[in-house]
C-alpha cells in the first residue's frame, strides 16, 4: 500500500510527554463541554418558544448546510493551513454566539435567530471539522496514533458529559445569553491555542489549486482508486447507521412496551456512554497489534449486543448497552487511528468529509426506516436487522488482507 507521508518538521517528544499535545486534548475536551451546554440551550429554548415540530426543525437545522458544503470542505482541508481554517471558523462560531447572546439579551428570543444560529454552525462545521481531521496526522508519529485517539476521545466523552450535566442548570438559570457566552469563551480559548501554541510536527503535502469541483472529483477518483481506502470509507461511513437508530428511537420504544419507565432510558443511556469511556481509555493500556482487525471484530460484537436491546429481560438490555458503549469505544480509537495513518495525506481532509457525509445523509433514513419497521412488525426485528446488518457489513474490511494484517507499531508497518 502506497501512501504520501508527512513530512517531519520537529521531531515530537514521546507522547506521554508530550505537554503541547496533553494541554490541545484538554482544551478540546473544554470546548466540547461548550458544545454540549450550547446544544442543549438551543433545544430547550426552540421548545419553549415555538411547537414541537419547529422546534425540530431548529435543532436539525445545521444538519442540511454541513451536508451541501462539507465536501467543499474537505477539498479546503487538503488545500489550506489546517490551523488557519480552524482559526477562522471558529472565529465565526464565536461572532454568532456573541450575536446571539447581545440579542436575547435585547430581546426575547426569535425562531429566526436560533434558525440562523444552528444553520451558522452547521456551514462552520462543514468547513472545520475536515480539517480538524487532519491535526492528529500532524501533532504525533504513527504509531502513536492510537494512544492519541483514546486520550482524545475520552477526553471529548468526558467533556460532553459534563457539559450535559451543566446544561441544563446553565440555561434555567443563565438563559440562551449565558450558554452562548460560555460555549463562546470555551471557542475563544480553542482559537488561542491554536493560534500561539499549536504547531504541527508533520507537513502534510498540499493539493493543487484547482476548481473546488474538480478537487472533489479527484477526491472520488483517488476512492476508486485505492481499495483499500474505499473499504475503510465505506465501513466507517456505516458504523453509526445500525446504532444510532437502535439507541436513539429503539431504546424508548423497548423501554415503552415494557412499562420500564423513562428513567430506565437515562440508566441504558448512561451505561453507553461508561462502556464508551472504558473501551477508548483501554486501548491507551491494552493495544492489539493488528488495530484494523480488532476494531472491526469488536463492531461484529457491537451487532450482536444490538440484536439483545430487542430481546431478554432490562438486565440484558441493559447489558447490551454497555456491551455497545464497550466496542464503540474502543472500535472508533482504533479504526480512527487507522483512518489517519492508512489513508493518503494528500487526500485526508476530502476522505474525512465523504466518512462525515455519509453519516450526515443516510441517519435520518435509517432513523426512519427503523421506526416504519418497528410500526409493522415485532420490535424485536428491527433491533435483529439492524444488528445483523452491522455484523454483515464488517465482512468487507475483514477480508481485506491489508486491513486484516496491518498493524500500526513501526516494526510491522506494511510497505
Amino acid at each position: 500500500m502506497v501512501t504520501t507521508e508527512p513530512r517531519l518538521l520537529r521531531e515530537p517528544p514521546p507522547f506521554r510527554h508530550d505537554r503541547a499535545v496533553h494541554t490541545w486534548i484538554g482544551i478540546k475536551a473544554l470546548s466540547d463541554a461548550g458544545d454540549a451546554i450550547w446544544t442543549i440551550a438551543l433545544a430547550w429554548t426552540a421548545v419553549q418558544i415555538t411547537n414541537p415540530a419547529l422546534a425540530g426543525v431548529i435543532v436539525a437545522a445545521g444538519t442540511v448546510p454541513r451536508a451541501v458544503i462539507l465536501l467543499f470542505g474537505g477539498v479546503l482541508a487538503d488545500r489550506a493551513n489546517a490551523r488557519h481554517v480552524m482559526v477562522v471558523f471558529n472565529s465565526i462560531r464565536i461572532a454568532v454566539l456573541v450575536g446571539v447572546a447581545l440579542w436575547v439579551l435585547a430581546s426575547p428570543p426569535t425562531v429566526a435567530v436560533l434558525l440562523i444560529a444552528a444553520i451558522g454552525f452547521g456551514i462552520c462545521d462543514a468547513f472545520y471539522e475536515p480539517s480538524a481531521g487532519t491535526i492528529a496526522r500532524q501533532l504525533v508519529r504513527t504509531e502513536d496514533l492510537p494512544t492519541y485517539s483514546a486520550v482524545m476521545q475520552t477526553a471529548t466523552r468526558l467533556g460532553t458529559m459534563g457539559g450535559a450535566a451543566i446544561g441544563g442548570f446553565l440555561v434555567a438559570h443563565a438563559g440562551m445569553a449565558g450558554s452562548s457566552t460560555a460555549n463562546a469563551v470555551t471557542f475563544a480559548l480553542v482559537v488561542a491555542f491554536i493560534a500561539i501554541w499549536l504547531r504541527p510536527r508533520f507537513a502534510l503535502p498540499r493539493d493543487n489549486k484547482e476548481s473546488p469541483l474538480r478537487g472533489i472529483l479527484k477526491g472520488f477518483t483517488h476512492l476508486r482508486d485505492a481499495p483499500t481506502t474505499r473499504t475503510l470509507v465505506i465501513a466507517l461511513s456505516g458504523l453509526n447507521l445500525a446504532v444510532g437508530p437502535a439507541l436513539g428511537i429503539g431504546l424508548a420504544l423497548r423501554a415503552t412496551e415494557q412499562g420500564w419507565g423513562a428513567q430506565s432510558v437515562g440508566i441504558f443511556e448512561a451505561l453507553v456512554g461508561a462502556g464508551a469511556a472504558i473501551g477508548a481509555i483501554s486501548v491507551a493500556k491494552w493495544r492489539p497489534r493488528r488495530e484494523a482487525n480488532a476494531g472491526f471484530w469488536a463492531l461484529v460484537v457491537q451487532g450482536a449486543a444490538i440484536v439483545c436491546l430487542g430481546i431478554g429481560p432490562v438486565w440484558l438490555v441493559g447489558a447490551g448497552t454497555f456491551v455497545i458503549g464497550l466496542s464503540a469505544g474502543y472500535a472508533s480509537v482504533l479504526l480512527s487511528s487507522t483512518f489517519a495513518a492508512t489513508v493518503d495525506t494528500s487526500f485526508l481532509g476530502r476522505m474525512s468529509a465523504i466518512t462525515r457525509l455519509g453519516d450526515d445523509c443516510l441517519m435520518p433514513l435509517a432513523m426512519a426506516a427503523f421506526g416504519a419497521i418497528a410500526s409493522v412488525t415485532e420490535l424485536w426485528v428491527p433491533f435483529t436487522l439492524y444488528g445483523a446488518g452491522l455484523a454483515a457489513l464488517m465482512i468487507f474490511p475483514l477480508r481485506n488482507q491489508v486491513l486484516r494484517t496491518m498493524s500500526l507499531r513501526p516494526a510491522n508497518k506494511p510497505e
